[in-house]
């Protein structure tokens, strides 16, 4: 096994990727590259030919077809699991195994046992875990965190969240099936995009309590739900509610909060300006996205690996998000518990 930490001496984390699929073209594998005190070393896909060509594309030393290969590479001090969510289990513990970090895509499983098994590989292996709910580092976002911190609207006393967008009812569920698949991400579009949402609020607010919610599917071809809704309360008593609709004519995508002496508002999937409203009139900040939007989080992973910071998102963060999730969907499942993924037609949701 290897030491649980890089070196005292090294001033770089070398990054290897299990997964090197759409994920990582601009989102994250070029954070890994720009972060400061970081490389990008190593990328597997069970697909050599496409591994070997996103090595040459994006300037990678080494590419692999075998994950066990690529954690064992003496090169790699740390590994980022870009797989679908249905994957990440055995990545993280290929990584643990051999006593390296991990950097895991979001939602962190499938649900919250399989994150209970990450956590406690990570901990055994005395490493650490991390979670790519990147909103936490964004600076659009951050700005929001700052208005409510520091009293912009008063007195928090409400939060909403509403997302509508279409998805035709003869989609082909086999397109991006991953993304509505059970088996391969744990549920609906809910746990692929939903979970922004929540691990944001948990965040911004501190963490949801007192979850409730609902979910159906109604106009869409695959198993899984596509209509979500839920109340819950923060850790201060501030209640709020929030709508998923992903077989919607109309679109929204609108997040609030409400105070005192104003209101906050964004859109989570759209770098539009950040809107506060108060007595004094309506100020708008226009803060733009950064060209790759995981490389922000990036940083502060490979500066704590480093001894120099800390990461907002771990694995005991995103465990909290993974477990609002399985509250909200346990009714559509039957429970969340065991492998449900396996026994679809036991779903009250999808009998209903």
């Amino acid at each position: 096994m290897s030491s649980p930490s890089p070196p005292p001496s090294r001033d770089v984390i070398r990054w290897g990727i299990i997964g090197c699929g759409d994920v990582t073209e601009v989102k994250s594998g070029s954070g890994f590259q720009k972060a400061r005190g970081s490389q990008l070393v190593a990328v597997m896909r069970r697909n050599g030919t496409l591994a070997a060509d996103y090595a040459k594309r994006h300037g990678v030393p080494r590419w692999y077809d075998d994950a066990r290969a690529l954690v064992s590479d003496p090169e790699v001090d740390a590994v980022y699991v870009a797989t679908p969510p249905g994957a990440h289990l055995d990545g993280a513990l290929l990584a643990a195994a051999v006593g390296k970090p991990c950097y895991m895509e979001k939602p962190m499983a499938r649900h919250t046992p399989e994150c209970d098994a990450m956590i406690a590989a990570f901990a055994t292996a005395k490493q650490k875990i991390f979670v790519a709910y990147y909103r936490r580092s964004m600076p659009r976002f951050l700005k929001v965190k700052e208005l409510i911190d520091g009293g912009a609207i008063g007195q928090l006393t409400g939060i909403t969240y509403r997302l509508a967008w279409s998805t035709p009812a003869n989609a082909d569920p086999a397109k991006n099936a991953w993304r509505v698949s059970a088996e391969n991400v744990g549920g609906g579009l809910l746990l692929d995009v939903g979970s922004h949402l929540l691990d944001f609020l948990d965040f911004c607010v501190g963490p949801l309590e007192e979850i409730h919610g609902r979910a159906a599917r109604l106009a869409t071809a695959a198993d899984v739900e596509d209509s979500v809704a839920m109340t819950f309360r923060t850790a201060r008593g501030v209640p709020g509610a929030a709508t998923w609709n992903f077989s919607s004519h109309a679109k929204d995508d609108t997040l609030e909060f409400l105070g005192t002496k104003g209101r906050a508002s964004l859109l989570v999937f759209s770098d539009t300006p950040v809107r506060l409203e108060t007595g004094r009139g309506t100020e708008e900040f226009a803060i733009a996205n950064p060209p790759h939007v995981a490389q922000p989080l990036i940083q502060t992973i490979v500066d704590e690996l480093l001894g120099r910071g800390t990461c907002p998102s771990t694995g005991e963060s995103a465990r909290r998000t993974q477990l609002v999730m399985d509250r909200v969907l346990a009714d559509y499942y039957g429970g969340r518990d065991d492998k449900f993924w396996t026994r679809p037609t036991t779903w009250p949701g999808r009998r209903g």
